[in-house]
């Protein structure tokens, strides 16, 4: 599963603004009502602690960060569901905007893995591209974060959670493309290095790329990101469509009028899909709606024969 939470800032009036209880028991209460519930879970725009997340922790937790939060919300979702798993959290800070000592807010990324998984390696890799020397540290970092784990059928699996950049505005050429996500000169240099990153920890054929990448099916981030690792897309061939038709009719994410489909969940060779049982697009009517500007993608797999 992958899921831009957007700090769990939306299931409130005062959504967008700032990260909400609520926001969090929404979203774990959702996973915990799933039919099946996912072996991993990739999350994107996870807070530490900051202005913007104070409404979000336990009362009283004055050190508590987000993800703490997260996780007793979740235990205590799955023990109200009467399921039988739990979750061990793998935090992966990323950014941090300060004034003084005051964090305003901070981002991350998180990978949730049940515990009958075993998980065999961790780390993050910075893949941020930092067009000006002079202004690079007002730019938001994005990384991505490896977890190796062996699923409880004793298979290794390589999993790859990560949050690209939006393509830089102010470039001349990219506003002669109304659909620009994907488009963009900074997102090209930030999928190479994440391509590098990932051809040097992935252990064998059998991975998955996972997050919100800020670009279009058929763009040229998106395109470039498949030929440089060899992977493929499962959704359109899972639902019978079009890269394009994808686009309209499979929205990840939205803002103001605007839909769009922004996440991705890339697989390697050594995996077929089975299904994405549980995935709505956005804006419909569903489990996942409304509790964040995107919804997850939910994908299962198997070993390709």
């Amino acid at each position: 599963m992958t899921y831009n939470v957007r700090y769990f800032g939306h299931a409130a009036a005062i959504a967008g603004l700032g990260s909400t209880r609520r926001g969090i028991d929404s979203i774990t209460m959702a996973i915990a009502e799933l039919s099946a519930l996912p072996h991993v879970i990739c999350l994107q725009e996870v807070e530490a602690r900051s202005l913007r997340s104070r409404w979000s922790h336990t009362p009283g937790q004055h050190k508590e960060t987000q993800i703490q939060s997260v996780m007793k919300s979740l235990e205590g979702a799955l023990g109200t569901a009467a399921r039988p798993h739990r979750y061990r959290d793998l935090y992966f800070p990323v950014h941090q905007y300060r004034m003084g000592n005051a964090h305003l807010y901070t981002t991350g990324l998180a990978v949730l893995v049940r515990d009958d998984v075993e998980v065999l390696s961790a780390h993050t890799q910075d893949i941020t591209h930092r067009r000006f020397r002079a202004t690079s540290k007002w730019k938001q970092s994005r990384a991505c974060a490896h977890v190796a784990v062996r699923t409880p059928g004793g298979v290794a699996v390589d999993i790859f959670n990560t949050h690209l950049s939006l393509p830089a505005f102010i470039s001349r050429d990219l506003m002669r493309i109304p659909s620009r996500m994907g488009h963009g000169d900074n997102q090209a240099k930030e999928i190479a290095a994440l391509a590098e990153f990932v051809d040097q920890s992935r252990q064998s054929e059998r991975f998955v790329v996972a997050g919100d990448f800020n670009s279009l099916p058929g763009s040229p981030a998106y395109n470039h990101l498949m030929e440089k690792l060899g992977v493929h897309d499962p959704f359109p061939e899972a639902f019978g469509t079009s890269l394009h038709r994808l686009r309209d009719d499979w929205p990840t994410a939205g803002f103001l009028k605007f839909k769009m489909r922004l996440d991705h969940m890339f697989v390697g060779p050594g995996l077929r899909w089975v299904d994405f049982e549980d995935t709505h697009p956005y804006g419909s009517n569903g489990r996942w709606q409304g509790l964040s500007d995107h919804v997850p993608i939910l994908g299962r797999f198997d070993l390709k024969r």
